[in-house]
C-alpha cells in the first residue's frame, strides 16, 4: 500500500523540527552525560502518574516539576519523584511557570482535554518540546492551532497514542502495507466498559484542595458541582469530548494506520445516553462511521455495558485476503475462513512512545505520532461529535477542506475562551 500523503509530510516536518538538535543528540550519545540530560515537567498527576514513572524509569531524563492544581496529589508526587531521582523537583500549580525555566526542555501534559491545545501552544511558543496526551484537542480549530504553533516553532510534539511505538504494532502494520491481507477495505473499533451513573450534581464550595479557577483555564467559567473532579468533566461537551475522544481516539488511530488514510469524506454518529437519567451529556452507546471513499471505518462505543458475549478485539482491519485483528498490545492474523494463522501478543507498554519523543529531541529521530498526522485521528473524534450533536450525516466532496463546510466561524469549530485566552 502506498504511504499516505499525510505520513509523509508529518514525517518531514518532524525531521525539520527535530534538525537543529541532531549535531547535540550525536555528540552526547550517552544519555547519562549532563550535557545530554533532558529536563522536563509533568502537567496533570491523574494520568500523568505515568508519565512520572516512565521517565523516572529512562536513563539520562529528570522530572523537574510536577504540577497539579490538586494540591493533596502534587505534593503527594513532589515527594515520590524526589525519593526517586538525585533531585528534588519542583510542584508548581500553574504550568505556565515551568515555561518561564529556561533549562526545561520537555512540558508533558496529562491535563484534562480542553487544556491540551492551549497548554501545547504555550509551550511550542516558549521553546518547549511537547509530548501531549490524547485528544490533544478539544475543538477542531485548536487541532489545526496547534499543529501551525508546532511548526513555526520547529518543535517536538508527540501524542500520547502509546500504540503507534508497540513493535507488535510496528510489525503488524508493516505487514498489511506490505500487502499481506490485498487490498484493505474496512476497519472495525470497539470500546466496550462498565461505567457506573455520574448522579446529578449540587452546587457545592470549592475543596480547599483545589485550585477551580485554573483547573477552569482557558474555558469560560462554570459554576463548581460536586460531581466533576477529577474524572466525569470528559461526559460534559463544555470541557471533554465524551467517550469518542476519550477511548476512541486511540482505536480510530489504528484504523487509520491500517488502512492508510487521512481525513474521510462522510461522517455519522447515532447513539444516546441510554443507561442512567444523570448529569451526562455524551452518549454512553453509538456508532460512529466514516467513508474515506475506497475504504471505511467505524467505531462502536459501549461505556456501561461490556458486551463480554462478543468478545470484540480491539480493532479489526479488513481485506481481500483475510482480516488482523489488533488487541491492547498485539494482534491475531485470520484467514478468509477465520482460521487464526499468526499471533503477536507482548506485554503493554508505554515507555516505547516516551523513548521516541526523547530520541526525537536528543538525535532527531523520526516520532511515531507526530501532532499534525496525531490530530487527523483527533478530528475523526471532533467530527463525529459534531455529527452526533447536530444529527446529521457530515459531507464533503474530495476538494472541499471540513472548516469550509462546517464553518470555521462556529460554534462547531472553534469554542469560546475566558477574557486572556482569546488570542490562542
Amino acid at each position: 500500500m502506498t504511504p499516505r500523503r499525510t505520513f509523509l509530510k508529518t514525517t518531514a516536518l518532524t525531521s525539520i523540527a527535530a534538525g537543529g538538535l541532531r549535531a547535540q543528540g550525536q555528540q552526547n550519545k550517552a544519555d547519562e552525560s549532563p550535557a545530554n540530560r533532558l529536563r522536563v515537567g509533568v502537567m496533570g498527576l491523574g494520568r500523568g502518574k505515568a508519565h512520572v514513572k516512565n521517565y523516572l524509569e529512562i536513563p539520562g531524563v529528570e522530572v523537574a516539576y510536577v504540577c497539579d492544581v490538586d494540591s493533596r496529589v502534587l505534593q503527594s508526587m513532589a515527594k515520590h519523584v524526589a525519593d526517586r531521582q538525585k533531585t528534588k523537583p519542583v510542584a508548581v500549580s500553574d504550568f505556565r511557570k515551568i515555561l518561564e525555566d529556561p533549562t526545561v526542555d520537555a512540558l508533558s501534559i496529562a491535563a484534562p482535554n480542553y487544556w491540551h491545545a492551549p497548554a501545547t501552544i504555550l509551550a511550542c511558543q516558549a521553546g518547549k518540546h511537547v509530548y501531549v496526551e490524547k485528544p490533544g484537542s478539544h475543538n477542531p480549530y485548536e487541532a489545526r492551532r496547534m499543529v501551525e504553533v508546532a511548526q513555526e516553532k520547529k518543535r517536538v510534539v508527540q501524542m500520547g497514542n502509546q500504540r503507534r511505538s508497540l513493535p507488535s504494532f510496528i510489525k503488524g502494520m508493516g505487514k498489511l502495507h506490505s500487502g499481506i491481507l490485498g487490498k484493505l477495505t474496512y476497519a472495525r473499533c470497539w470500546y466496550d466498559n462498565a461505567r457506573g451513573s455520574i448522579g446529578k450534581g449540587a452546587p457545592a464550595p470549592v475543596p480547599e484542595w483545589l485550585d477551580y479557577d485554573l483547573w477552569q483555564g482557558p474555558v469560560p467559567e462554570k459554576p463548581f458541582k460536586n460531581n466533576l473532579i477529577h474524572y466525569n468533566w470528559h461526559w460534559h461537551w463544555h470541557w471533554g469530548n465524551g467517550e469518542l475522544g476519550n477511548n476512541g481516539v486511540h482505536a480510530l488511530d489504528i484504523a487509520r494506520w491500517g488502512l492508510g488514510v487521512d481525513l474521510p469524506l462522510k461522517v455519522s454518529y447515532l447513539g444516546g445516553r441510554y443507561h442512567y437519567d444523570d448529569d451526562q451529556e455524551t452518549p454512553d452507546t453509538g456508532d460512529a462511521t466514516y467513508d474515506f471513499g475506497g475504504c471505511g471505518a467505524s467505531w462502536y462505543g459501549s461505556s456501561c455495558h461490556r458486551r463480554k458475549a462478543e468478545a470484540h478485539a480491539f480493532v479489526t482491519i479488513y481485506g481481500e485476503g483475510g482480516s488482523m485483528a489488533f488487541g491492547s498490545s498485539g494482534y491475531t492474523r485470520f484467514d478468509t475462513d477465520g482460521k487464526a494463522v499468526e499471533t503477536v501478543a507482548p506485554d503493554f507498554s508505554d515507555r516505547p512512545h516516551f523513548e521516541n519523543f526523547l530520541n526525537a529531541i536528543r538525535t532527531g529521530e523520526r516520532l511515531h505520532a507526530p501532532i499534525a498526522d496525531a490530530q487527523e485521528s483527533a478530528m475523526l473524534c471532533h467530527l463525529g461529535n459534531i455529527a452526533y450533536r447536530e444529527g446529521t450525516v457530515l459531507k464533503r466532496s474530495t476538494d472541499q477542506d471540513w472548516a469550509d463546510v462546517i464553518g470555521s466561524d462556529t460554534s462547531n469549530w472553534k469554542r469560546e475562551y475566558r477574557p486572556g485566552w482569546e488570542t490562542l
